[in-house]
């Protein structure tokens, strides 16, 4: 995964360009893209700071879980529901979710979807 790249070195881009040098000549003379001087500059113009937001993780589970009853409500309904019948149930009330986004909802949640029971291990015959 990448880092994002450190505060000083953001803050000494985004000075040149106060100073006067094109986001163009300070990305250059600093040795980063000319886009992430241009996006530096925009983001110390729009917040006052230079500083990262947050790398990685999930952003999109809260959008799945806002609808929590809704889901739970169709498992009561129906024990035996498929992730499919669900992904249906859910664009009907128009929350759009793909299949690994319902896993990782029941997976988040402790929630195993298993048909039937574990089968016992078959038999091995040893010929000698």
């Amino acid at each position: 995964m990448s880092k994002a790249l450190s505060v000083d070195l953001r803050e000494r881009v985004v000075a040149a360009v106060a100073a006067g040098a094109s986001c163009r000549a300070a990305a250059a003379r600093f040795g980063v893209s000319a886009s992430s001087a241009i996006r530096w500059c925009a983001l110390a113009r729009e917040t006052g700071s230079v500083a990262p937001g947050p790398l990685g993780g999930d952003r999109r589970s809260a959008r799945l879980a806002a609808h929590a009853a809704l889901i739970l409500g169709l498992l009561e309904q129906k024990s035996d529901i498929t992730l499919t019948e669900i992904q249906t149930e859910l664009a009907r009330a128009g929350v759009p979710a793909g299949i690994g986004t319902i896993w990782r909802f029941f997976d988040r949640h402790r929630i195993t979807r298993k048909k039937r029971r574990r089968m016992r291990p078959s038999r091995t015959v040893r010929t000698s």
